[in-house]
C-alpha cells in the first residue's frame, strides 16, 4: 500500500507542530493568562535575593519569606503557585514545612533546594509531595526550568481536577 504525496505533508506538518509543542515545553515557554506568583523561603538573604533575580519578569511575580513561619503567614493571606524552599532553616525546617504546605495548599507545587543533599531527604521530600528535589549550587537556568515545569505540572493537575470530579459523581 503506498501512501499519497498529500498524506506525507499533512503527517509532516502534524509532526512539525507537535515537535514545536513539545520544544515549547522543553524550553519553558508558558502561555498563561495570570502571573505565576512563586514564594522563596530560605533563612540566607544572599540566597533569596539570588532566587529574586533568575525568577522574576513580566509572567512571574516572586515573594520572598526569610523562614518557614514567615512563608505560613505569607501562604494565608494569597494564593501561590509554586514555593522554592531550603531544607535547613532556623526554627521549623523544610521538611516539617513542607508537609504543612502540602497538607493545607496541596494545589501549590514545591521544589526544596538544599545545600545538604542526601538520599533520605530527597526520597522524604518526593514522599511528602515536593515536585522537584535540587541541590545548591544552582544556576539560574535550572531554577527558572525547574519553576517553569513546576507551573506546568499545576496547569496540567488543574485540568484534570475537575475531569476526575465529574467522572466520580
Amino acid at each position: 500500500l503506498r501512501a499519497c504525496p498529500a498524506s506525507h505533508r499533512f503527517l509532516a506538518r502534524a509532526l512539525h507542530k507537535r515537535g514545536q509543542a513539545r520544544r515549547k515545553r522543553m524550553t519553558g515557554e508558558i502561555n498563561m493568562q495570570a502571573q505565576t506568583k512563586i514564594l522563596v523561603v530560605d533563612d540566607n538573604e544572599v540566597v533569596r535575593l539570588s532566587l529574586l533575580r533568575s525568577l522574576r519578569n513580566a509572567s512571574r511575580s516572586v515573594q520572598l519569606a526569610d523562614s518557614a513561619a514567615e512563608a505560613v503567614r505569607l501562604l494565608e493571606q494569597e494564593r501561590f503557585d509554586v514555593v522554592l524552599l531550603d531544607l535547613r532553616m532556623p526554627g521549623m525546617d523544610g521538611l516539617s514545612f513542607l508537609k504543612i504546605l502540602k497538607q493545607r495548599w496541596p494545589e501549590c507545587e514545591a521544589i526544596v533546594i538544599t545545600g545538604y543533599p542526601t538520599i533520605e531527604t530527597a526520597v522524604e521530600a518526593l514522599r511528602l509531595g515536593a515536585f522537584n528535589y535540587l541541590a545548591k549550587p544552582v544556576g539560574p537556568d535550572e531554577i527558572v526550568s525547574a519553576a517553569n515545569d513546576a507551573t506546568i505540572q499545576k496547569q496540567w493537575t488543574l485540568r484534570r481536577e475537575p475531569r476526575m470530579q465529574a467522572a466520580h459523581a
